[in-house]
């Protein structure tokens, strides 16, 4: 096998890496919407992706595709953190993969399971939302919100240095975030910029180092809640950046990429609701090109509800 080829190969294998249901670029809405202190949510859940793999066109890489699906599990705790309100939570996701294409004309497939790297998040409004009880929150009512968020992944997924694809990353990131939501009586406008940080993995392909530069993103939602308290959301993506170097040689696979997608949230009685998500690529120039379907369960308690 000559060196186009196993390079052409190399860089396949990259971009099923980045698979996004795994490093997600999704959709966030009512990221920084406040809720009383003391609560407590456990979430649990399903989403499916699937679509196509995009590559420089001078890469005979062809027919590439890629299927996963990932179960979740949640919890989360609303904090009083110096009279403003918080969010502190973890994400535990379980994934399979399934991927094939077509490398300079051989047919090539990967099909594989474990967890993946799990999420920590902290969120802050440092305006506009103060930590409140659930008696000060009932004569509450939202204006302006602004806030931060930290979402740290640790690199605890599946992860095995011989194989060119696995579920976890061996790597961390770290992703900061300032988002502003905006109130206008049954609507939410909702906007958000962040950057996430990636460290080095120094057992890619076992022994080389693969290096990725940051992911800038940008997010945009339009909320509508109900009168029975079921709300929709429309929303937006974009990320730009995100380019890759194995070894020190720079793979062409700088991302400028966008989303968009619907959310529904519908609550059973008031400690049980149910989340139905949905996306889809508006425009991809490399990287992954798929749709993505999701339901979630969550359950609340705590502050005297």
């Amino acid at each position: 096998m000559n060196k186009k080829i196993r390079k052409s190969i190399l860089v396949f294998i990259i971009y099923l890496l980045n698979q996004p249901t795994i490093v997600a670029q999704e959709l966030e809405p009512r990221a920084y919407s406040s809720a009383p202190t003391g609560l407590n949510f456990a979430v649990i859940g399903f989403q499916h992706s699937e679509g196509g793999l995009l590559f420089d066109p001078a890469l005979p890489v062809t027919d590439a595709s890629s299927r996963t699906n990932v179960s979740v599990t949640g919890y989360l705790r609303t904090l009083d953190v110096a009279g403003m309100s918080a969010k502190a939570g973890i994400v535990l996701p379980y994934a399979t993969l399934y991927a094939q294409g077509l490398v300079d004309g051989e047919f090539r497939i990967r099909d594989t399971k474990g967890l993946a790297d799990p999420a920590l998040y902290f969120s802050l409004n440092f305006y506009g939302a103060p930590a409140l009880n659930l008696k000060e929150f009932r004569t509450y009512k939202q204006d302006t919100i602004a806030g931060f968020t930290i979402k740290v992944t640790p690199p605890l997924g599946h992860y095995d240095k011989d194989k060119l694809i696995n579920i976890g990353t061996n790597r961390w990131s770290i992703k900061p975030e300032l988002g502003v939501s905006k109130a206008i009586n049954r609507w939410i406008l909702e906007g958000s910029l962040a950057t996430t940080f990636y460290t080095k993995n120094n057992e890619f392909d076992t022994s080389k180092t693969r290096h990725q530069e940051p992911v800038y993103s940008m997010q945009g939602h339009l909320t509508y809640t109900f009168k029975n308290k079921i709300w929709l959301s429309y929303g937006v993506t974009y990320f730009t950046g995100g380019e890759t170097r194995v070894d020190g040689v720079v793979s062409n696979d700088l991302q400028n990429n966008s989303r968009t997608g619907f959310t529904a949230a519908i609550p059973v009685n008031k400690y049980n609701s149910i989340k139905i998500l949905m996306s889809a690529g508006l425009s991809t120039r490399t990287g992954t090109d798929y749709d993505s379907i999701g339901v979630f369960w969550q359950y609340r308690w705590g502050a005297s509800l």
